[in-house]
């Protein structure tokens, strides 16, 4: 079977369309008052590696439903003016969430260039998570 586009083709895509920040700017607006950063990342990997301190855990999967105002699974948190700063782990997923984001109308979004691996290789501080018993 022959793919019409592939995973390569849809992130180059949505890196067009976004912005895309550097890892050192991510550190510099991590702790922002109005910035949230969102973790896109299987609970798994978040039990595994930990994530950014004070991320929020916004599964991939869910994260049309928790924008949409009109989804029974929306969360408040996507109606507050906030700028979303989204990553997973290597910046795959989080670029095509971005873009998603921006047509569904969120306005100040973008994502961390080399995702989450990039911040643990540039020194950025993480946050243990543990599952739930």
């Amino acid at each position: 079977m022959k793919l019409k586009k592939g995973y390569k083709q849809l992130v180059a895509e949505a890196e067009a369309e976004i912005e895309t920040i550097s890892v050192e700017q991510a550190l510099e607006l991590h702790g922002s008052e109005d910035v949230v950063f969102v973790d896109l990342r299987d609970v798994r990997e978040l039990w595994h590696d930990g994530k950014i301190p004070g991320a929020k855990h916004v599964p991939r999967g869910m994260l049309e439903f928790w924008i949409d105002p009109e989804s029974p699974y929306h969360k408040p948190l996507f109606t507050e003016p906030n700028r979303f700063v989204y990553y997973c782990n290597l910046g795959w997923r989080s670029a095509m969430a971005a873009k998603v984001s921006q047509e569904m109308g969120l306005e100040k979004v973008c994502h961390i260039e080399g995702g989450f691996d990039g911040w643990v290789k540039a020194g950025g501080e993480v946050e243990a998570v543990h599952k739930k018993k």
